[in-house]
């Protein structure tokens, strides 16, 4: 039986290029997982093991791996910074029960840190921070220190401050012990000396010292009471308080170093044991009923129980479909049978794998606690909930945000379709955030997804790992329409043909729902003239047609229709009949309700030296962007703006240009706003000229 509290499971994350991978493989080797470390600027980091990400020297997939360290088990995954990938940051916390924020010592909190974090505080996941790069030029742990407590909002008690800095950073004073680390210059973790602390920073450390413990001892009376008497409570209690604290997310123990020199990585992985919580720390998974409601039981961490495990990953390699799966409680054991409460079906547990990256061990079971990969799994998708069949129980899903842009491909060969579509239908299955639909009238192939960087990956691994050349069409938007009057109207059915006809009528107010709303529908017809059992009909109809507005064919959205009254024939009436004059409402009733063109607008943030602001800022304005503020720090200036989607495409080359290379940006859907007349009258006439040419 394994001791759960020996048990790790946790990510790391960050901001795009702040060092998560290489943290990442400094961690693996000094756990004896890999010999050789690999480089990521080199394109050979252990668990960037896509063509792609190889590359492009980021992280797309995150990658599961195990580790051990000190008698403990630690299942590290290594997630994407990068903005367009954030729903692999998203479910990785799903299923983790501590973190570990990565940032970069020079750039300090960016972006996506932001973005990474609001999902780890949502998630409610423990984390300890660690400030990387520190040999980088423009360097400073206390900047980065207080850019956490401004920007993130975050408390982090600083356990350990930094030697020398850039070129002469040495190594780490420990501030519970009082003991140096320092390191020779050969980048060999282990080289490294404990010695007393440089008589030149003894007053430095003595105060940050008292402020570690005062902070710590905050979460305990007993402790408190006992500091407060003028005597320090023992390293076992103050280790005891660090532990609640950062189990209870009062404050976050904050470390420093740089992973590429091998500094300080041995005292994060103590911090890892020291502080962040086992499996059975961490609140248990909620089970939700049939319609997404908590029933108020829970899935226990304990094997004995029930299994109850939930597949938060799926990858396809050379060696077949891999299942990634959170075993909450219970066992998972191989040959065994589990229901996939989504589809209702059984399936056969077959090789369980552990990961080490893309390599792998085979296992025959796992239990609560554990993450693991199962080889050959066919019908379970992301999100999905593997239980015990004698014991069905589902755990809450996950949530995946809408594409905002999409391309049309076509196989450049006559054969080659079919192919793509097996290619599409596991990259589908493999990111969720990652949609295709077929369109009915030109039968093109529509891929949809997050951003440029992320259908333009998409494209690339269609093209090599699956070896499917096509043709790309260019990045479309996706609109919305909406309306923005309110409009009384009446609308009857009549169809007369030998036989029974069809009959209805109804009478009804269309007008604006508030923002985010979709559609909505209400009846208040009394007196029976429209019967009850037809009053779905009705909103069928309106729903099935607010997928094409009437401006260019776009979804329609944020409409209230309510049904006021009506008629109905004793013979010739149905649920049918009903359904076709709410569709005839629809085309009758909302060109005159005032319809407008929705485009998506996105949270733009651009980092740029300081000498570029002003090219920037004015590039930004002839996009229709809106600046929302602007931060100078170290080594540039952070300017925040929204700005519409339709004018970001090829951003990054033009930003590069304009700052001869050294502008960086991200960017996330914010919200849909009305477009302007121009734009709009624009973009209706290309759908129009696009719908002719289908015809």
């Amino acid at each position: 039986m394994t001791d759960l509290s020996h048990y790790r499971n946790i990510g790391i994350f960050a901001h795009v290029d702040a060092g998560k991978t290489t943290t990442t493989e400094r961690i693996l080797s000094l756990t004896g997982k890999i010999h050789k470390i690999g480089e990521v600027h080199d394109g050979e980091a252990t668990t960037d093991f896509m063509e792609q990400e190889a590359e492009r020297g980021i992280t797309i997939q995150s990658a599961a791996v195990s580790a051990f360290w000190k008698d403990h088990r630690m299942n590290i995954i290594d997630t994407p910074g990068h903005v367009d990938f954030t729903v692999e940051v998203y479910r990785s916390l799903k299923v983790l029960d501590g973190g570990i924020g990565v940032f970069c010592a020079s750039g300090g909190v960016e972006p996506q840190s932001e973005t990474n974090w609001r999902y780890a505080n949502e998630s409610e996941v423990a984390r300890v921070i660690f400030v990387n790069k520190l040999d980088r030029v423009g360097a400073n742990f206390y900047r980065v220190v207080k850019q956490i407590e401004d920007v993130l909002g975050a408390n982090p008690l600083v356990m350990v401050l930094p030697i020398g800095t850039e070129d002469n950073f040495t190594g780490v004073v420990d501030l519970l012990t009082r003991k140096a680390w320092v390191w020779d210059g050969s980048d060999d973790p282990m080289n490294y000396e404990l010695q007393d602390v440089p008589a030149d920073m003894a007053d430095q450390v003595e105060e940050w010292r008292e402020k570690l413990i005062e902070t710590a001892v905050e979460v305990d009376d007993a402790a408190m009471e006992t500091y407060l008497e003028g005597e320090e409570p023992d390293m076992e209690t103050i280790k005891k308080c660090i532990r609640k604290g950062t189990r209870e997310l009062v404050f976050f123990p904050t470390y420093t170093g740089s992973a590429f020199k091998n500094k300080g990585i041995q005292l994060v992985l103590d911090a890892v044991i020291d502080y962040l919580p086992d499996p059975t720390e961490v609140e248990p998974q909620p089970i939700i009923d049939e319609e997404g409601n908590e029933t108020g039981e829970f899935a226990i961490v304990d094997p004995d129980e029930p299994l109850r495990a939930l597949a938060f990953k799926i990858m396809d390699d050379r060696f077949g479909a891999l299942t990634f799966i959170r075993v909450y409680s219970g066992k998972l054991e191989k040959g065994s049978t589990v229901l996939n409460t989504a589809t209702g079906k059984t399936e056969r547990i077959g090789r369980i794998v552990e990961m080490s990256a893309d390599d792998r061990i085979e296992l025959d079971g796992a239990q609560a606690g554990d993450i693991v990969a199962v080889v050959g799994m066919k019908n379970v998708q992301t999100g999905h909930t593997l239980c015990d069949p004698k014991n069905p129980a589902t755990l809450e899903s996950m949530v995946f945000p809408d594409p905002v842009i999409s391309i049309a491909v076509a196989p450049k060969d006559k054969g080659g379709s079919e192919k793509m579509g097996i290619a599409i239908g596991k990259m589908v299955a493999e990111d969720p955030s990652f949609r295709v639909e077929t369109d009915e009238d030109s039968g093109e192939t529509i891929l949809k997804g997050m951003g440029e960087l992320h259908l333009d990956i998409k494209i690339d691994i269609l093209k090599r790992t699956h070896g499917v050349d096509v043709e790309v069409g260019k990045p479309q938007v996706a609109y919305r329409e909406t309306i923005t009057q309110r409009i009384e109207d009446s609308y009857t059915h009549k169809k007369q043909s030998g036989g029974s006809g069809q009959y209805g009528k109804i009478d009804y107010v269309i007008e604006p729902a508030e923002t985010g709303e979709g559609f909505s529908f209400e009846s208040k017809v009394t007196g029976g003239n429209v019967p009850r059992e037809y009053w779905s009909a009705v909103e069928n109809g309106f729903k099935k047609s607010m997928d094409q507005g009437v401006l260019a064919g776009f979804p329609c959205e944020d409409v209230k229709v309510t049904l006021m009254d009506g008629a109905y024939h004793a013979v010739d009436s149905s649920a049918l009949a009903f359904e076709i004059a709410a569709k005839g409402a629809y085309r009758q009733t909302m060109p005159k309700a005032g319809p407008q063109l929705m485009e998506p607008i996105m949270k733009v943030d651009v980092f740029t030296p300081e000498d570029h602001v002003g090219d920037v800022i004015g590039d930004l304005n002839r996009r229709r962007g809106m600046i929302k503020s602007q931060e100078a720090g170290a080594t540039g200036v952070r300017i925040k703006a929204d700005a519409p989607l339709s004018e970001m495409f090829g951003y990054i080359g033009d930003l590069r240009t304009m700052t001869s290379g050294r502008g960086q940006f991200s960017m996330e859907f914010s919200h849909y706003a009305p477009c302007p007349r121009n734009v709009a009258e624009e973009v209706i006439k290309e759908a129009h000229e696009r719908n002719n040419a289908k015809k």
